[in-house]
């Protein structure tokens, strides 16, 4: 008796032990007492090999008739400085730990080769401490240069204004990126300005800090190898709620958050910073926050413009394009009143969608056609008014039940559930007219990656699904289900109101699974230079003399030719009294070399560069694509407030189909015989258009379709553990470049 007390009480001591050592454990994990703060790290002091750098800038100049090179690079990089990046770095997010803002300097460089590139972490997560790092960063990262050798890269110091409002289209104007031209501190802000409101308050909250403490602790005991990066994100999400906010009438607002919220308000801040500034407008037609019937007309007035710095807007990212217009909305409202549009050709509205689920399911239990029509139209006007958590008007569903609803059907890779009216075409198409004064957006084109893995130009080729895209998810289906539990089905949706929808990751992971399909390479920014160097980048932008690619090294030159002052760029504004004649010219991009070249580093450091690579570099062959056509598009702005937009935006207007060559060149004149009998102002781009390639998630949601071109089954490409790694989802898609419009004036 006495030997089993023992034992039982030795069994309870040893339990008892444990268990005070598990908890002490999760209490000092809770309390942040293991997690450590990231740097923006140390990028490998040498620069591109020599050889590589001038064969890229000869390779372009046997094309060109002008002193001016064409440099390539991505405005829009981000590192796990801000909160998506560092989440989608996580283990059980099929994560694969830090990227920072080091690793983007030398990705830059060595991996995808491009000439200059922006950082631009969420501002609205950013602490005087992570600014001053990515400033030091920006640094180190041009420090490269030495001597008079050639400058292989440029960077630039910049952060992204993350303003948002799903709810409400006249306070939502969508995210910007800013880029300054200096790297001195002292020229610089001294933070980054965020988007005050919806965005500020999301990451920022006390209450979300709690979740997200309670999330890592869930997820490291799922993940114990990896806890200590769980601990991390921990401290990351104090040190952003700990920030304090700025004091309003402090204008030196230095260790403290500043945001602010309208874009006017943000041209008057930097109005007030020494070193100059570009602000660029991104991501505005991506439906994943923005209110269905969200358009530019309201960034037109009030001083939320300003021309002298929002002079370039982000045409393609790794988010899909932004380019063209469409003559639909996910929602139509009349008299204050939200209904849900009928399907049209190439477009199958959510709303629409919702019913047509219910109705099936309704059929297939046995109820009549009055009825289960009728529970299709509350089904349809439930989604609505359940906003962006609309889906939850058909519990249960699956994201293959939804098909391609909300999609733009005959777009080129279009932004996922696209809202037309934010597109760039519509904001070319707008006009608003106050007295004299005419308001217009005058855009030069860039494109850009929006990668949130430090990964600048990821577009070079088609590889690595997990890391050059924004592709993300669950690791496990353990995960899945025990962060995300999936609904019970019901065929009575509308007895579910938005009130009764709590639960956010629900919908962030049911969005997130569709839109998975929708995240590709990105794209890149191309500038004409005059200079290379910083300065010579600069100019290229005030002049809007760039354009954007999908991610090819399209090279492309877009001239009017009779003007006034002579031949003019692209980007560039003119007045004319005769019809106007453009010379087009545009070259294919290289075709690429598997894996990559010799970049001159050491044993340990060609081990780092081919690990950030994947053992895949920019390494073109001599053989370049055909450019299969050219299209024009030419729009004509509006000539009085609200004048429908429809009709003014012509695309495509003309055609132009080129000849193979040896050199993948295309090169012709076309002219408007109607400029001057239509009697309007007109602004006229180019889409060059290369021969089909592979690209990541080419097909989006990979539909099967029946004899009537309707969509019956999708295949989705999941960012978790539902697609394999090593699928890419690769489907052949005709790569393009845009120019940037040029505007004549009738006089």
């Amino acid at each position: 008796m006495r030997i089993f007390l023992k034992t039982i009480f030795w069994i309870f001591g040893i339990s008892l032990t444990i268990l005070i050592v598990i908890s002490a454990y999760y209490f000092a994990f809770y309390f942040n007492f293991f997690g450590t703060l990231e740097t923006a790290g140390k990028n490998i002091n040498k620069p591109y090999p020599d050889y590589l750098l001038q064969s890229k800038i000869q390779s372009q100049l046997k094309h060109t008739n002008t002193e001016k090179q064409i440099l390539f690079g991505d405005t829009h990089v981000h590192s796990t400085f801000s909160t998506d990046a560092f989440l989608w770095s996580l283990k059980n997010f099929n994560g694969e730990g830090p990227h920072l803002m080091a690793e983007a300097c030398d990705y830059a460089r060595f991996c995808s080769a491009i000439d200059f590139w922006v950082a631009t972490d969420h501002a609205e997560v950013s602490t005087p401490r992570k600014w001053a790092e990515t400033i030091k960063a920006v640094q180190n990262c041009e420090a490269v240069h030495k001597g008079d050798r050639t400058k292989d890269l440029m960077t630039f110091v910049g952060f992204e204004w993350t303003q948002i409002d799903p709810s409400d289209k006249d306070n939502h104007f969508g995210h910007k990126n800013v880029l300054f031209l200096e790297t001195d501190q002292n020229l610089l802000p001294k933070v980054p300005f965020a988007a005050a409101g919806y965005t500020s308050t999301g990451f920022r909250s006390q209450e979300g800090f709690e979740s997200a403490k309670i999330a890592m602790l869930s997820a490291s005991a799922v993940d114990f190898s990896n806890r200590e990066r769980y601990a991390d994100f921990i401290a990351f999400y104090d040190e952003v709620v700990s920030n304090p906010d700025c004091d309003p009438s402090d204008m030196n607002y230095t260790d403290c958050y500043k945001s602010v919220y309208t874009p006017k308000d943000l041209f008057s801040l930097l109005d007030n910073v020494q070193s100059d500034s570009i602000v660029i407008p991104h991501g505005n037609t991506w439906g994943y926050y923005t209110p269905t019937e969200s358009s530019w007309d309201k960034q037109l007035l009030d001083g939320m413009h300003d021309p002298s710095k929002q002079i370039s807007i982000e045409v393609f990212s790794g988010h899909g394009n932004s380019e063209e217009y469409r003559n639909w909305t996910g929602t139509i409202t009349i008299d204050g009143i939200k209904t849900c549009p009928a399907p049209s050709a190439n477009y199958l509205p959510s709303c629409w969608r919702a019913g047509e689920i219910i109705e099936e399911r309704c059929l297939e239990n046995g109820s009549s056609e009055e009825i289960c029509s009728a529970r299709a139209k509350l089904a349809r006007q439930a989604y609505i008014e359940g906003g962006a958590y609309g889906h939850w008007s058909v519990l249960g569903s699956e994201p293959s039940d939804w098909l391609d609803s909300g999609q733009c059907k005959d777009c080129f890779v279009p932004a996922f559930n696209m809202r037309p009216n934010a597109s760039v075409q519509y904001a070319l198409a707008l006009r608003k007219f106050e007295g004299e004064k005419v308001n217009s957006f005058d855009f030069g084109f860039i494109a850009s990656s929006d990668n949130h893995r430090a990964r600048p130009g990821t577009g070079y080729k088609a590889v690595d699904r997990l890391v050059t895209t924004e592709a993300n998810g669950p690791s496990s289906e353990f995960f899945y289900n025990n962060v995300f539990p999936a609904q019970e089905k019901t065929d009575i949706p509308w007895e579910v109101v938005p009130e009764e929808i709590n639960t956010a990751s629900e919908l962030t992971m049911f969005d997130s699974e569709r839109q998975s399909s929708f995240f590709t390479t990105g794209g890149l920014a191309a500038v004409h230079v005059s200079k290379r160097d910083r300065e010579g980048i600069w100019e290229g932008f005030k002049n809007k003399e760039t354009y954007a690619t999908s991610g090819p090294r399209i090279l492309l030159w877009f001239d009017i030719i009779n003007s006034n002052e002579g031949r003019l760029p692209m980007g560039s504004k003119t007045e004319m009294s005769e019809n106007p004649i453009f010379e087009v010219k545009a070259v294919g991009s290289f075709k690429q070399k598997p894996g990559c070249p010799d970049l001159g580093l050491s044993k340990s450091q060609n081990e780092q560069i081919m690990k950030l690579c994947k053992n895949e570099c920019f390494n073109p062959s001599d053989e370049r694509r055909d450019i299969t056509r050219v299209e024009i598009i030419k729009i004509t702005p509006q000539n009085f407030n609200n004048e429908p937009v429809e009709n003014l935006i012509k695309d495509v207007w003309k055609v132009h189909d080129c000849k193979n060559n040896s050199q993948g060149e295309c090169r012709f004149r076309f002219s408007d015989p109607d400029y001057l009998k239509d009697g309007r102002d007109s602004l006229y781009y180019v889409r060059a258009i290369e021969e089909p390639s592979l690209r990541i998630n080419g097909g989006n949601l990979r539909c099967d379709y029946d004899e009537n071109g309707n969509c019956k089954k999708v295949n989705i490409c999941y960012g978790g553990y539902q697609t394999s790694r090593d699928d890419n989802c690769t489907m052949l898609s005709e790569e393009r470049a845009w120019s940037s419009p040029i505007y004549i004036n009738q006089y």
